[in-house]
């Protein structure tokens, strides 16, 4: 498929796979969640992630989306690598593998200063080192046997896991700069990009290769994940006006304001208008090109945004239901359901 063909069409290309992701940051209850894990795998969707911001706790809600469904693949997109031990998250994890064998990805990542630091009091130093160890750490809790693992930042003595997964469980790594991108390629069975414009997904993809080669690994042994934000539900308007304020929110965290620097041509304004605590003049800056480059709105927008993932050589885009308004279960079941496979 060439890229006029996508411009042209929301068709996704027959053999596509795609998920979507849980609307973490809407409120909405675990009966809520669990209603669109069921509706998504009923619906087709090959996988479905949960992150971790200041709502659901993953792990937990894994595992009660374990026992409502029997084919969809469940993952973590994203868990912090400072807030859970890793021999703690392993042990979260084998338990749900033992519970979905064959089923289960665990996705990690640096997370942020913000969430890291100020919410959870932990200092958020050296984020790469911290990320590659505790990848070291949890591989080796996970392989079984007696750890004994000794780094700059982590170390485990003599822990042995009790539960052995059933089968392997996938390691996904949250990747944004270059470092983490190579470092996926390295390590990770997959590396999840998000803030992603389809236009930066070649060059992204290409570090990791090159990093996966270097490693003597198969580069496409690295599954390539995305995530967006999308909306296909009866208030556009109001979605549109919702994502607006996220993206802006979101580029101006430092460690992933980098990642706007390519479609957000106001971004150095914004961030001087946000840093000043006028926060009207930096949503100013922010035009619907710059929400339309990481956002789709409407169900032909949303199916385009997947096509143009996979053309630009996305394994798995994941779409993310967003209601127009915190609470709006129902616009993120509409999205769910009017732009499943």
């Amino acid at each position: 498929m060439t890229g006029a063909s996508v411009a042209a069409s929301s068709e996704v290309p027959a053999a596509a796979r795609y998920g979507m992701t849980m609307p973490v940051e809407d409120g909405l209850s675990a009966p809520q969640l669990l209603a669109l894990y069921e509706a998504a795998e009923e619906a087709g969707y090959h996988t479905a992630l949960c992150g971790e911001v200041a709502g659901a706790e993953v792990l937990s809600l894994m595992g009660m989306a374990a026992t409502r469904t029997s084919r969809i693949r469940l993952g973590s997109g994203i868990l912090a690598t400072y807030t859970r031990p890793a021999p703690l998250a392993a042990m979260g994890f084998a338990t749900l593998a033992s519970a979905a064998p064959g089923r289960i990805v665990a996705g990690f990542g640096a997370s942020s200063p913000i969430i890291v630091g100020r919410w959870h009091g932990i200092p958020f130093d050296k984020p790469f080192t911290t990320t590659r160890e505790y990848l070291e750490l949890f591989g080796q809790v996970m392989a079984g046997g007696k750890v004994g693992y000794g780094g700059e930042r982590l170390a485990c003595d003599g822990f042995r896991l009790q539960m052995q997964p059933p089968e392997p469980v996938p390691v996904w790594l949250g990747a944004m700069g270059d470092r983490m991108l190579a470092l996926a390629g390295q390590v990770a069975d997959g590396a999840f990009l998000a803030w992603c414009p389809t236009g930066e997904v070649a060059a992204k993809r290409a570090i990791i290769a090159e990093a996966a080669r270097a490693a003597g690994r198969d580069p496409a042994s690295v599954e390539l994940i995305c995530s967006f934000w999308g909306y296909a539900g009866d208030r556009p308007d109001e979605a549109r006006e919702r994502m607006r304020r996220s993206v802006l929110a979101y580029a101006m965290v430092p460690t992933h304001q980098h990642c706007f620097a390519g479609c957000f041509d106001r971004l150095e304004e914004a961030a001087e208008a946000w840093a000043a605590g006028d926060r009207r003049r930096a949503l100013g800056f922010v035009d619907d090109a710059v929400v339309d480059a990481v956002c789709a709105v409407g169900v032909d927008a949303v199916r385009r945004r997947i096509a143009e993932y996979i053309d630009a050589g996305i394994d798995t885009p994941i779409l993310l239901p967003t209601g127009a308004a915190p609470g709006d279960t129902e616009g993120s079941m509409q999205t769910v359901l009017r732009c499943a496979p």
